[in-house]
Formats: C-alpha cells, structure tokens, sequence
C-alpha cells in the first residue's frame, strides 16, 4: 500500500505544481480536475489488485463503479493493470484509452483524445513500452509492440507504430516523422535576480 500511496502523492504533487495561483485554489483545481480524479481511480484499482483475495471480493466492486463513471463522466479509461509511473498528468479529459498491458515510465503528460493500445499478430502483437518524462499531444495514437524512449515529444495526431529513441520530437507526416534529436527540454536558466 505504502508504495502506490507514495505514487499517487507524486502524482498529485506534479499536477499541483502544474497549476497557477494561491496554496488553495490550487488544491481547488486539483481536485476538480478530471485527470486527477482518474489518476486516483486508477491508483486505487491497481491497489485493491494487490489485497487478499476476500478484501478484494468487497473492493472491486466498488472500483468498478467509481472507474465506470470516471469513464462515463470523462472519457478516461486506464485499465488497472497497466504500469505507470509516477507523476502522470492527464491535463484535459476526453477520449484517453490505455491498454491493460502498457508500460509508461515516470513524469509523462497525456492529453486528450489518446489511445495507447494493441495492434500485430503472433510475435508481433503487443502494447508500446514508454519511457520516462514523455509529452503525447492531442489525437496522437500509438500502437503495437514498440518502444517509446525517454523524454519524447509526440506532437498533436501522430500515428506511432515504430520505435522512437530517446529524445525525439515527432510530428504527424502523415504516419509521423523524427523532426529533431536534440531532445525537448529546454535548460534550466536561474531567473532569480538579486533585489538592490
């Protein structure tokens, strides 16, 4: 319990930080946002997967109706088998559909309208495996048994069905194409200036 408690703190913590304004109005928006209110459904499905089976008789039920209406209310399905790391933010609600067998690496934003699914045959078939601090834009769809690397930027309705290494910027073209391999992340510049 310990460890999807911490995992849903740095969740919480990574959205809250995303948001502007006052201690309060942050925690106010926190809570009312969609891809928060998932992330905690989600969390406590992959949580009541690991109690004893006569816990589990009583709680999934009740994981089931609260997953039911975050995908009625929101359009989120995260099935609770699939492995996310920490820190994942779903920004706008709408549309978001994660395979059970996906494998997400930690501090990854995913926005609306995405589908991370199975696609292939035989040896072939599976679910992407993606890395850490991925950025998926709007639309974007990717499939199939493929390795997303660390610190990717998937731009808006790109079709990922290959690999991508670490560090692209991917762009739709039409399927989509490698723009950059410098990375997405600009350097941190200290912009802290001594009061006179």
């Amino acid at each position: 319990m310990e460890v999807i408690v911490g995992v849903l703190l740095d969740d919480l913590i990574r959205t809250y930080e995303l948001q502007e304004g006052g201690r309060l109005r942050r925690i106010l928006v926190c809570s009312l946002t969609p891809g928060v209110q998932a992330v905690v459904v989600f969390r406590f499905g992959q949580w009541v997967h690991l109690q004893p089976k006569f816990l589990r008789i009583f709680l999934k039920p009740i994981y089931m109706v609260m997953n039911g209406i975050i995908q009625i209310m929101w359009g989120i399905e995260i099935q609770h088998s699939a492995q996310i790391g920490a820190g994942l933010y779903i920004g706008h609600f709408g549309g978001i559909t994660i395979s059970g067998d996906a494998i997400i690496g930690k501090c990854c934003n995913i926005s609306q309208n995405v589908t991370i699914g199975v696609s292939g045959q035989g040896e072939n078939r599976g679910v992407p495996i993606i890395g850490n601090g991925v950025y998926i834009a709007p639309g974007a769809r990717l499939f199939g048994k493929i390795s997303i690397g660390n610190n990717v930027k998937i731009g808006a309705n790109a079709v990922i069905y290959k690999d991508i290494p670490d560090n692209a910027v991917v762009v739709l073209d039409p399927g989509f194409k490698i723009i950059s391999y410098k990375g997405n992340r600009n350097e941190v510049i200290n912009t802290q200036i001594p009061i006179s």
